[in-house]
């Protein structure tokens, strides 16, 4: 995170400072109880003097980023200016702009928000931390990695070109990501299609065709299949 111009978040020292912290932007639109605070850094964890802890914790906290940001005693509330950067929200905001971008067909306009969702949500949020409040935000967050794979794997196809190599990547980056979500395998079956490589196109849509058996008991849904006797036509064509 930024605050006038500077990344604050390397200036917290320790690790209950940088979750303490980490929070309190999460929830920074309303007040916090040192008992809120005190679970959100160590769960069932609590040390013997829990408020003393979290007194030290927040004196650290105030010190690194500024003894007016960290507001109260009893409640407390993280302030920040109105241009603070938070990459979490950033990403979060870049996406719907990248999905309504591509909802228009405008290809590259959802290119640069999906790249900002992805290159935030691919860093992960507290990795190898496993508090309960972390999780939600987690999910989240792992919803916007695969929304900003699918965004910019669209855009790509839609700009064509040279675009269309990495947008291959981006697809089979999404089928990995999410290998139950069936627009990766079609968005990889148009891109192969583009570039001509019908074969693995078709080969992409059997893929997809086992795994939904074996796993599920279930089919591509039309409109993949449409797409796959689409490109069965147009394979025999070749």
């Amino acid at each position: 995170m930024e605050i006038a111009g500077q990344t604050v978040t390397e200036l917290i020292p320790k690790r209950q400072g940088r979750l303490l912290f980490t929070f309190l932007v999460l929830n920074r639109h309303h007040d916090s109880s040192r008992e809120e605070l005190v679970d959100a850094l160590w769960a069932d964890d609590v040390p013997p003097d829990a408020d003393g802890a979290l007194s030290s914790v927040l004196s650290r906290l105030r010190r690194a980023v500024g003894l007016d940001r960290v507001q109260g005693r009893g409640e407390i509330r993280l302030l920040l200016p109105a241009d603070a950067w938070i990459d979490f929200e950033a990403a979060d905001e870049a996406i719907h702009r990248s999905e309504s971008a591509i909802a228009q067909g405008r290809w590259a306009r959802a290119w640069g928000p999906s790249l900002v969702a992805l290159f935030t949500a691919r860093r992960g949020l507290l990795r190898g931390e496993d508090l309960p409040w972390i999780e939600p935000h987690r999910r989240r967050l792992d919803g916007i990695h695969a929304s900003a794979l699918e965004c910019y794997t669209a855009s790509a196809l839609g700009l064509a070109g040279g675009e269309l190599h990495v947008g291959e990547r981006t697809a089979r980056e999404l089928i990995e990501h999410a290998p139950y979500r069936e627009s990766g395998y079609r968005l990889l079956m148009e891109i192969l299609a583009a570039r001509g490589n019908f074969a693995e196109a078709l080969r992409v849509y059997e893929e997809l065709r086992t795994l939904l058996r074996e796993e599920l008991g279930a089919t591509p849904s039309p409109p993949v299949q449409a797409l796959h006797v689409q490109l069965l036509k147009q394979a025999d064509g070749v």
